[in-house]
């Protein structure tokens, strides 16, 4: 295999934040390969396109990663660069996750102009979220809120903060940290209150699966805890048919020696139900951990959620 590539293009979405992701990339595989041609392909997905409808309306996460897809398989580009929460749990025949960037902050950040945390919105206050996930968490501790959809980009949504739409809007802490932009995180959601998506916070590299050429030139962007973290996070969504249409969460974490700890969280969209299940295990069973917190849940009622969640989307 060759490891030295003489040129690498990357597909990309075009928002402010993915293109941040893609030059991050870009950067660390010109350090890797200095002698490269690295160049970045901007696309607009279907996610990108239609914005006034909650995404678990209109087809799902699959939307924002299709059209990236199709370049790879076109031959346009050789690599594309996503936010591992944005990535369908099941990734279409012909194309495969090849390596998983060390995570930056995994959790939900609190963005508002006026209130300092969820506890200090009055009854009634308006809370902006794109996530059924988040959804549902903030209806289950916090009942007394209105919670509205969130569609755009993460500067669209700011924008929608800002020209008083909302009281508070709740965006991933790590896109906003990767725009420089802490100065709008009120404050940092813990787990309790906001349990994170799969795979929140990690970007995951995709190619196409007959260009193992290029497995060996991108395996140095794998970091090794992070991966076996995503990977028990996006089993246990798998196991429980996850996507953006069931309020389901997955967060984990490894200690020095490895073990993993993984927390899984299935709710009703209304915050009336809400199951929580976590287990350990060595990392190098990190899939199977996933299954094994998914069937915690099953056996507590989580599939019977999720079909009363599918039938009525």
């Amino acid at each position: 295999m060759n490891a030295q590539p003489k040129s690498l293009v990357i597909a990309s979405r075009e928002s402010a934040l993915a293109m941040w992701q893609a030059r991050h990339i870009q950067a660390q595989l010109q350090t890797l390969y200095p002698d490269c041609q690295i160049n970045i392909l901007g696309m607009t997905t279907q996610g990108d396109q239609i914005l006034d409808k909650t995404l678990s309306k209109i087809g799902g996460k699959g939307l924002f990663v299709k059209e990236l897809e199709a370049a790879l398989a076109d031959g346009r580009a050789d690599l594309a660069v996503h936010s591992i929460k944005d990535v369908p749990m099941v990734l279409p025949e012909g194309f495969a996750l090849v390596a998983i960037g060390e995570r930056a902050n995994p959790f939900d950040a609190f963005v508002s102009n006026h209130y300092e945390n969820l506890a200090a919105l009055p009854k009634g206050a308006v809370v902006g979220t794109s996530s059924l996930r988040r959804e549902a968490q903030l209806r289950a501790r916090f009942p007394h809120l209105t919670v509205k959809p969130l569609r755009g980009n993460l500067q669209t949504r700011l924008a929608k903060l800002d020209n008083g739409d909302y009281d508070a809007i709740i965006l991933a802490a790590a896109g906003l940290e990767r725009l420089e932009l802490h100065d709008r995180i009120r404050g940092v959601l813990s787990p309790v209150d906001s349990l994170p998506a799969a795979g929140q916070g990690a970007l995951g590299i995709e190619i196409a699966a007959h260009r193992v050429d290029l497995v060996e030139t991108l395996l140095p962007l794998n970091h090794a805890k992070t991966a076996a973290c995503v990977t028990a996070e996006r089993a246990l969504a798998r196991a429980l048919g996850g996507s953006c249409q069931v309020p389901l969460a997955a967060y984990c974490t490894a200690d020095e020696a490895g073990l993993l700890t993984l927390q899984g969280l299935v709710a009703h969209p209304d915050g009336s139900v809400l199951l929580k299940a976590e287990a350990q295990a060595p990392a190098v069973y990190a899939d199977a951990l996933g299954r094994a917190v998914a069937k915690k849940l099953a056996d507590d009622g989580a599939m019977e959620i999720i079909d009363v969640v599918l039938q009525a989307a």
